[in-house]
């Protein structure tokens, strides 16, 4: 688990530690009498010359602070942005011009967007493959220079088999790009399992109370990691001081919220399992599930907090369910202490890959009796 420090982020740490251990003190203040526990809120865009850091896209304690520990907990070394789609622009700039990128066909809206248009302008060629499909997804990777999937995809809830992905885009030549942020650095560490580059939007469970936007890619390479480094700086994509304080903080409580939104998530899906007006239910860790054998061998510490579940009735029968609910929000995004559902397909870039009643569930902390209760309740009053 042990990473380098960051100079003036020394507090050693331990290998032995567990991962829910490292979010707690990785990327705090060496200690020395009288020391703040927290790294300082810099808000400057100025500094005085000569130093490495002279002004605001140089360089920020709060990143250096932020990056150290998810550094720490992934393996590598993390370069922080503005925002998760801030992180994926910078990552498909490392794509030779004229070169491929193998895309899973069930992703992230947004990444599939950003490497659209890159190659509607020439700058790169895309090839779409089904993650949950390995031979497939390899099969489309010959030649290409980038294979990039989600550990947990977006809003299927399919899994990859990312340690064999890894190794088969390596013995093409290829990189490997995992987007882990349903998954964390809790639930799976994508370099240990052979990737490149992991990305997270830490806007979602890593901040984990929906008040900041932030991007992360944790670099196996240094190499990467600094071309990622000068994007960010070049491209200004440089995040708040304010906001990588906020993100720190989320992380260090990252495992109880998770711990607590992933056993009700569990639930939920069970229960809805049984629904009379749920038609399936989308969740990895459902011994039923077709992506639980996969989950179990590549996400062995747990399936996360989201779920996806296909009402069994009309796009107007559905959006009238969301609407009906109390506890749970009906907005888009994820990860927060709080539960939010949206209807996925009513987005035009999911609507070709989610049913058109399927609606994805981001499970948050509060008491899943009373979240079974609101579901079950405007379920049962919009569809009889």
């Amino acid at each position: 688990m042990a990473s380098d420090p960051v100079e003036g982020f020394a507090v050693p740490l331990d290998a032995a530690w567990s991962a829910d251990t490292v979010a707690v003190q990785a990327g705090r203040p060496a200690r020395r009498a009288g020391a703040a526990m927290n790294p300082a809120v810099t808000m400057s865009s100025t500094y005085v010359q000569d130093a490495a850091v002279e002004y605001g896209r140089d360089g920020n304690t709060g990143w250096e602070a932020l990056e150290t520990a998810l550094g720490a907990l992934d393996g590598g070394r993390a370069v922080t942005f503005a925002s998760g789609l801030a992180a994926a622009t910078a990552i498909a700039d490392l794509v030779p011009t004229g070169g491929t990128v193998v895309l899973s066909t069930v992703t992230y809206f947004g990444v599939r967007n950003i490497l659209e248009r890159l190659e509607a302008h020439g700058r790169l060629r895309l090839r779409m493959a089904p993650a949950d499909d390995t031979g497939a997804l390899l099969a489309a990777a010959d030649g290409a220079d980038v294979v990039w999937v989600e550990s947990i995809a977006n809003p299927l809830m399919t899994v990859a088999d990312v340690p064999a992905i890894a190794a088969g885009a390596r013995d093409r030549g290829a990189i490997t790009v995992v987007d882990a942020t349903f998954a964390t650095p809790l639930r799976q560490r994508p370099l240990e399992l052979g990737a490149d580059i992991v990305m997270h939007s830490a806007t979602k469970l890593i901040g984990g109370h929906s008040d900041l936007l932030l991007g992360a890619a944790v670099c196996r390479d240094d190499a990467d990691a600094e071309f990622l480094r000068v994007h960010r700086h070049d491209h200004g994509a440089v995040p708040g001081g304010l906001e990588a304080f906020l993100a720190l903080r989320g992380l260090r409580t990252l495992a109880v919220r998770l711990d607590r939104a992933e056993a009700s998530a569990g639930e939920l899906a069970r229960r809805l399992s049984a629904h009379p007006h749920v038609s399936s239910v989308r969740y990895p860790g459902l011994e039923e599930d077709s992506e639980h054998e996969r989950a179990s061998r590549v996400l062995p510490n747990g399936s996360g907090s989201m779920l996806a579940f296909e009402v069994a009735g009309s796009v107007e029968q559905t959006d009238a369910f969301l609407d009906r609910l109390r506890l749970v929000t009906h907005a888009t995004s994820l990860g927060g202490v709080e539960s939010l559902i949206e209807r996925r397909a009513r987005y035009a870039g999911d609507a070709a890959i989610a049913g058109p009643t399927l609606c994805r569930l981001s499970v948050g902390i509060e008491n899943v009796k009373d979240l079974w209760s609101d579901l079950d309740e405007a379920l049962r009053a919009t569809l009889g």
